[in-house]
């Protein structure tokens, strides 16, 4: 996945919106706070950022 900007949404299947670029910043700031099966979700999920640890990324 290459750069998201802040303010970009995606429509999903059943017609909702979500602010993900909104998540991917959150994420990426807040990544030292979350736990390790949240990280292990994320990365599952294909972010590949969830899987470094805070200090490498």
């Amino acid at each position: 996945m290459g750069p998201v900007s802040r303010a970009h949404t995606e429509t999903l299947p059943d017609g909702s919106e979500i602010k993900l670029g909104v998540f991917l910043s959150n994420t990426k700031t807040r990544r030292a706070k979350l736990s390790t099966e949240q990280l292990q979700q994320l990365a599952g999920l294909g972010l590949e950022r969830a899987a470094q640890t805070p200090n490498t990324a």
